[in-house]
């Protein structure tokens, strides 16, 4: 699956922040629309914490 549509489902259930620091990590935070809880990933590729945010949205829809 391509990271825009990855990036779309994500955006459907979470608010996103990306930032990128003088190292040039980017840090990827996600938080529920719904419950409000929050959750950050760091790597140095943007594929990889798109793909970590894809994973938590499919870990909370099927709880």
């Amino acid at each position: 699956m391509r990271n825009t549509t990855k990036l779309k489902y994500i955006l459907q259930i979470f608010n996103l922040t990306l930032e990128m620091d003088e190292e040039e990590l980017l840090h990827l935070g996600i938080t529920n629309k719904r419950t409000g809880e929050s959750s950050f990933f760091v790597d140095k590729s943007y594929s990889v914490v798109i793909s970590k945010a894809f994973a938590q949205l499919n870990k909370e829809l099927k709880q």
